[in-house]
């Protein structure tokens, strides 16, 4: 998917300059990186939040209009109002086609219904990890990292080593080799229900609790 966001440049600067970029409509926010000096811009942000409705906008290589060019970024962080979740700021990163960046992309679980731990012996499916970090050349960057559950049994997970990785993409925590970096990333457990009845099976009797409350009351008399 192809994303272009309109840009103008913001002579204004500071926490009262802001304030009025986002009265006027406006959200401000900065381009820095590739060694080039650093931007002050403003976007329309009814645009901003329409391209925000697309988690592959917070992860893809995005094409900014500025001044009648084009500059290739990536979304790097995003300031919201905490109550409001309006967007307050918004920073984005050049990059350059030859150089590999980390970004953060989901995850995509499929084929979930037809697990064998899912569909034959009724276990609850656990996502321990939503999204991931990944180092790759921009044109490399993949919209999802998919997590296929198909053969997934129960009592079993999925570790990031067992992921596969499109072309050219690595994962960032594999890289460094520790023995604790080869993280689960789904597991299918038994079911909370069953877990309770072994727990009710295991408790005694309601009878025998009353019947020892009594046993006590008896012997305190």
């Amino acid at each position: 998917m192809e994303f272009i966001v309109n840009a103008e440049k913001r002579d204004r600067k500071g926490t009262s300059s802001s304030r009025n970029i986002r009265r006027e409509g406006m959200v401000p926010g900065i381009i820095y990186g590739s060694g080039t000096k650093e931007e002050a811009i403003s976007l329309n942000k009814f645009e901003v939040a329409k391209h925000l409705e697309s988690d592959s906008f917070y992860s893809q290589v995005l094409d900014i209009s500025l001044d009648g060019k084009k500059q290739q970024v990536i979304l790097r962080d995003i300031q919201r109002h905490p109550a409001k979740r309006e967007v307050l700021h918004m920073d984005f990163q050049r990059i350059k086609a030859d150089q590999k960046i980390n970004v953060t992309v989901p995850v995509n679980f499929v084929n979930e219904d037809i697990a064998p731990g899912v569909k034959i012996d009724g276990g609850v499916i656990s996502h321990l990890i939503t999204e991931l970090e990944v180092i790759c050349l921009p044109g490399d960057i993949p919209e999802n990292i998919t997590v296929d559950l198909i053969e997934l049994q129960i009592d079993k997970a999925i570790h990031l080593s067992e992921l596969s990785l499109p072309k050219g993409v690595e994962i960032t925590l594999l890289q460094h080799g520790a023995e604790d970096s080869d993280m689960a990333v789904v597991v299918i457990h038994k079911a909370r229900a069953e877990e309770v009845e072994e727990d009710l099976s295991a408790a005694p009797e309601a009878s025998e609790v009353a019947s020892d409350q009594k046993n006590d009351e008896s012997n305190d008399k």
